[in-house]
């Protein structure tokens, strides 16, 4: 296949092999990990970046994105990181935080 390869196969181990796996098999997975375990997977079958992109529907740079946070953090690299913003203005309960 014509394109750029990953650096990924390296990266997985059997250990991260049966996670990423087992996300896939969940009942119910977090779709954002499925996607992301499934892009692994693929780059470590030795797809391209552009290949495994058509495949989980994201976009190249994403997988790029998530295949270095891969590298460099391992399994913990594919959860989304806390995100900058306001706190929320209703509690996890569902009640109102404001008064």
């Amino acid at each position: 296949m014509p394109g750029r390869h990953s650096a990924v196969r390296s990266g997985i181990d059997d250990h991260a092999g049966s996670v990423l796996t087992g996300w896939l098999r969940k009942q119910k997975p977090s779709v954002a990990l499925a996607r992301r375990a499934r892009a692994m997977l693929l780059l470590a079958d030795d797809y391209t970046f552009a290949a495994t992109a058509r495949q989980v529907e994201l976009r190249e740079r994403h997988v790029r994105k998530w295949a270095m946070r891969f590298l460099a953090q391992g399994i913990k690299g594919l959860y989304d990181r806390k995100r900058p913003g306001r706190k929320p203005v209703f509690s996890p309960s569902g009640s109102h935080v404001r008064g």
